[in-house]
């Protein structure tokens, strides 16, 4: 009788796969409370080197780190009339505190827009002051009806960016950075997702912005995931909260703003793009345990894959010895694999008579013997290697399901059967995104012919990258 596999194949059931795999890796839990997650100290790693990664591209685009009250007063929200309405349905409201009503009703942060403005009109008095460039690590809460661990869920982490500027250029060309410059680079190099740079079509922009950059990356399935987003703002919020400076001809002027965001649903995308049926696959850069160095038995290899651990460490390598003896070597190879570390070296007696170890692959797969003096100076090579070969097979995934059509049919056709579609935006319109979504296919950006971000909607040559999504 065949051995049932560890996880549910992929091409049997995809959401099923996931959601073993976030269990059987232990990414995470479901929460007490319906749509919140309770994220495992190995899913928690994941998160930690995205934010350190992040965080580092962040400040080097000049924004410094602050925080701000996770409860909001409620009148703030409707001092932008777009943005209350955006985010109305999702609102957690608290109405009682300390055994009696509040005064006035507070909502749990669904973004920070709003409370972070009231400040910045405090803050910004002169043209000396701009920009102003802040950036805040914290958790949001927005009320999901269909939740899913890491994609969709009640409470998740993020960061959120806000900045003011003197002028309208100031303010999209620093949208535009963070989008390419911080989100795309970290994507794309760290994550190994090639995703796809573009605008937002009117009807999917943030609530209460002019401009949306998007960054879509195409999963397993063939959906597509909203990795992060930019927003224009505009000065619709330093209209709401009087948000103004003296310029240099004295005159006192509304500042220009960006907000922009990714959060714990990268987590999620990092799932869909790299796993298989055998687990998760981190890529190199990005994982927390770049090689895990695994005693098979014997006291002896426990005190080499010590040694080996401490040499690798030396040598700049993310590293953890596995020195479990008590436990069946092939249970701890498993749930190794499970997790997606990128090498395994494994040392048991004959390894050590031999003076090699056992190299194992999660990324492209398969196992070779290598001399244990050699490890130091080889395991960099083929950290990025196979880090380079995610990045090349989420692209070709891309390109190999993504379709050119000319029809609103042909379009909806593509997104129905597991893949996407370009169609120029010219011949779709908001009437046919309109009846693409009445198909749940969504258009997930704007793109120009050369793959480059429109400087606006109706820019000549735009085409729609139309897909289901996530």
């Amino acid at each position: 009788m065949a051995k049932a596999p560890v996880l549910t194949p992929q091409a049997e059931d995809f959401p099923r796969w996931y959601q073993d795999l976030i269990n059987k890796a232990e990414l995470a839990d479901n929460g007490p409370v319906r749509g919140t997650m309770v994220i495992r100290p190995y899913g928690y790693g994941l998160w930690e080197r995205m934010q350190q990664e992040m965080d580092a591209r962040i400040k080097d685009a000049g924004a410094q780190n602050a925080y701000f009250p996770l409860f909001i007063p409620q009148s703030y929200l409707t001092r932008e009339a777009e943005h209350v309405e955006g985010f109305a349905p999702e609102l957690a409201v608290v109405t009682h505190g300390g055994g009696k009503e509040l005064e006035e009703p507070v909502v749990v942060r669904p973004t920070s827009e709003t409370i972070i403005n009231d400040y910045f009109s405090k803050w910004v008095q002169s043209y000396r002051d701009l920009p102003l460039l802040i950036n805040q690590w914290a958790n949001v809460v927005r009320w999901e009806m269909r939740p899913r661990v890491f994609l969709r869920t009640s409470e998740f982490l993020w960061q959120e960016g806000h900045t003011a500027h003197a002028s309208y250029e100031d303010a999209r060309d620093y949208a535009a950075r963070i989008h390419k410059d911080v989100y795309a680079d970290f994507m794309i190099n760290v994550l190994g997702i090639d995703v796809v740079l573009g605008r937002k079509t009117p009807k999917e922009r943030f609530a209460g912005a002019i401009n949306t950059l998007t960054l879509e990356g195409m999963m397993g399935d063939g959906k597509a995931l909203q990795l992060g987003t930019s927003h224009e703002l505009g000065t619709n919020f330093a209209k709401a909260f009087n948000t103004q400076y003296l310029s240099k001809d004295g005159k006192q002027e509304l500042v220009w703003q960006t907000s922009w965001g990714v959060s714990t649903r990268m987590v999620g995308g990092l799932i869909m793009s790299h796993g298989d049926d055998n687990g998760l696959r981190v890529p190199p850069r990005l994982a927390s345990v770049q090689v895990v160095v695994m005693a098979i038995k014997g006291d002896e290899a426990v005190a080499k894959v010590r040694e080996l651990g401490d040499r690798l460490k030396a040598a700049g390598i993310r590293v953890q010895v596995d020195d479990r003896v008590d436990t069946p070597f092939g249970r701890r190879a498993v749930d190794w694999e499970l997790k997606g570390v990128p090498v395994r070296v494994e040392i048991g007696p004959r390894d050590l008579e031999a003076g090699t170890a056992m190299l194992a692959r999660r990324i492209p797969g398969g196992k070779e013997p290598v001399s244990i003096d050699a490890l130091a100076e080889l395991l960099p090579t083929v950290l990025e290697e196979d880090q380079a070969q995610l990045l090349r097979e989420s692209r070709e995934r891309r390109e190999a399901r993504t379709s050119d059509v000319n029809t609103i049919e042909e379009a909806a056709e593509a997104a129905t059967s597991g893949g996407w579609a370009r169609i120029p935006w010219a011949t779709l319109g908001a009437e046919g995104e309109a009846k693409l979504a009445e198909q749940a296919v969504s258009v997930r950006c704007l793109v120009a012919e050369d793959g480059s971000v429109p400087e606006a909607d109706d820019a000549p040559g735009t085409v729609a990258i139309v897909a289901r999504a996530y």
